[in-house]
């Protein structure tokens, strides 16, 4: 447990968007179309600001699941001071992912899925809602993004 007080909501949105800035790996929770169980994986990503990036094997669980359902849960951070975000994700053939977007996911995650013999796909996830807390005095006041509208400003 910490000593220091509980975070404002401007702080949690400012370390929020740090730790998407700076972080490379997040657990990638999904699940199949028909009710599956949950799978989580963990994954490396890029933030651009709007979305995050991510890389999967296109016919593994998550790749297959990502395409099914459209949705994911990722959980960025260490357990007393967690992100977790909950977005609709798009997939993006190699081929259709700007160089540019590849070029900075390969310099930040440390590994392209362009260069493997395995078929990857990429996939945005937009967040559709963000909470942040590092202890039970955060917990009320965790939503900070709702329905893909950020609850509090700069």
């Amino acid at each position: 447990m910490t000593t220091t007080a509980a975070r404002s909501l401007r702080q949690r949105r400012i370390d929020t968007l740090h730790r998407l800035e700076h972080d490379v790996d997040a657990w990638v929770a999904t699940a199949a179309g028909d009710g599956g169980a949950p799978y989580l994986v963990p994954l490396s990503f890029v933030w651009d600001g709007a979305t995050l990036l991510v890389a999967t094997p296109a016919a593994s669980r998550t790749g297959r699941n990502l395409r099914t359902t459209g949705v994911a849960h990722l959980g960025i951070g260490a357990t007393r001071d967690v992100v977790l975000v909950d977005g609709t994700v798009t997939a993006v053939e190699p081929a259709d992912l700007p160089e540019e977007d590849a070029e900075i996911f390969a310099a930040k995650t440390g590994f392209d899925p362009r260069e493997l013999t395995t078929a990857y796909l990429y996939f945005h996830v937009l967040p559709r809602r963000i909470r942040a807390w590092r202890e039970v005095d955060e917990l009320e006041g965790q939503e900070l993004m709702r329905d893909g509208e950020w609850l509090v400003g700069d």
